[in-house]
């Protein structure tokens, strides 16, 4: 290597590792434990990569790089912190840091880091850590300011540096992939493959095998795992089981509760325990409802990089998208606003052409809060409940209650899911997601009555 690094660093042997190590690979270097002092090289003109910790004595290493990127615009500054938590690591990204690493760090990991940092710095200024996240465009972005989404992260931060599996569960295009990846990005398999597999890849007797030799140790993502059948999930178990030379991290994806599952037959007992060494829930958008006006804009802003006018929702529109109940989550999101910013006729997307946009997709509930004929089903069971109270006037209803209600509710949803299906059990318990046997035992308990037909479709 080539070139002089600054080091800052509150450690005192930190300072001098890193010193003797840059050294002898043959850089100049500068350390020291201020970043009053670091600022001053920096602003001297001193230096071709930076090396900084984030808690110092004198400030916080992070809310400095914007001051660096202003007197050094694309001086690489890597980032080492003892607060190994995905927000710190978020937050460099977002502050453009060069790389983030957590202490304790791999000292070849972060001498190779730095020969980068110096061969970009002779080439075309680049920060590969915030490439890695935003720039693949199947990926939906990880943001959130909700409470909800404030402790998702919180509870990602205590298992990337760790070997424990991973369970991400989560409604379809909430960002579970993404989930899993920003995991993998920032744990010590970071330099390692990120393989995600699905049932195609399990078909085979030697599937399992394949797998395990392109992750070679990294991290392996199982993707819907509730969707596999009963022989891949035990070919799974035996690869959990033997692994090979190259142990990697298991992390499998569900839109179903696996505990569910389990109980229902239809996920083995054996892989639930071996992938739920941690489990990560992403909440469905509806449930994040603050941080959609977030994400319009960030789709609205990454449309206008593309070429695309710079477009923004009128106020009535903003209310609309709060009200819209989104079960395709942000990837319904994303998919209405890209189609918005091409087919609004002026910069301001009125509410008229959000209607005419959502009114096309699937909903769990209305469009309209108050403006439309169609009404959610709690909404209407909220208002027969109500009436079932006030017909006891200032007394309660007889005990039982919660029972009655879910039966008279189960018992319908029953009858039509089998006529539906023609009154195949099979397909009725797949239409509903419970097991077969559940599904027997609720219609013997609810005196259901079963007429097998060739459904007309």
């Amino acid at each position: 290597m080539d070139g002089t690094v600054l080091v800052a660093d509150d450690d005192r042997t930190i300072r001098t590792v890193l010193t003797q190590a840059l050294t002898r690979a043959g850089c100049k270097v500068h350390a020291t434990s201020s970043l009053t002092t670091l600022m001053r090289w920096v602003a001297e003109g001193k230096g071709d990569v930076v090396i900084s910790d984030v808690m110092m004595p004198d400030g916080n290493g992070l809310e400095m790089l914007p001051r660096i990127a202003q007197d050094r615009p694309g001086l690489p500054v890597i980032v080492i912190s003892a607060q190994n938590t995905i927000m710190t690591a978020i937050q460099a990204a977002e502050a453009e840091a060069y790389d983030y690493l957590p202490k304790p760090f791999d000292l070849p990991d972060l001498m190779k880091r730095t020969a980068r940092a110096l061969e970009s710095r002779r080439h075309v200024p680049q920060s590969p850590r915030s490439d890695d996240l935003t720039d693949a465009p199947d990926d939906l972005p990880l943001v959130g300011k909700t409470a909800a989404m404030q402790a998702l992260y919180r509870l990602v931060a205590r298992v990337v540096n760790t070997d424990l599996s991973v369970l991400i569960c989560g409604e379809s295009g909430t960002g579970k992939s993404l989930i899993a990846r920003a995991v993998h990005d920032f744990s010590d398999r970071r330099t390692l493959p990120f393989v995600t597999v699905a049932a195609a890849d399990l078909q085979e007797l030697e599937g399992p095998m394949r797998v395990l030799a392109r992750v070679k140790g990294g991290t392996l993502l199982i993707d819907e795992i509730a969707n596999l059948d009963d022989e891949m999930q035990a070919r799974l178990v035996r690869m959990m089981d033997v692994p090979g030379d190259h142990v990697p991290r298991f992390m499998a994806t569900s839109q179903s509760d696996l505990a569910v599952a389990m109980e229902e037959g239809r996920v083995r007992p054996d892989l639930y325990y071996r992938l739920c060494g941690a489990t990560l829930t992403v909440p469905a958008l509806r449930e994040r409802v603050d941080d959609i006006a977030l994400l319009t804009e960030h789709f609205l802003s990454r449309e206008e990089r593309d070429g695309a006018p710079k477009r923004w929702l009128s106020r009535e529109a903003e209310e609309l998208f709060r009200a819209y109940s989104w079960p395709g989550n942000v990837r319904q999101l994303e998919n209405a606003v890209r189609r918005l910013g091409l087919t609004s006729r002026s910069d301001e997307i009125s509410r008229t052409e959000v209607e005419m946009v959502l009114g096309n997709q699937p909903e769990m509930g209305p469009v309209l809060r108050g403006g439309s004929d169609v009404e959610k089903l709690s909404a209407s069971v909220a208002r027969h409940l109500r009436r079932y109270f006030d017909l006891h006037d200032n007394m309660l209803p007889p005990p039982g209650l919660y029972s009655r209600i879910l039966r008279e509710v189960e018992a319908p949803l029953i009858e039509i899911a089998l006529d539906a299906t023609g009154g195949n059990q099979a397909k009725c318990a797949d239409l509903l997601g419970i097991n077969r046997n559940t599904l027997r035992k609720k219609i013997t308990d609810l005196d259901i009555s079963v007429t097998r037909r060739r459904k007309l479709m």
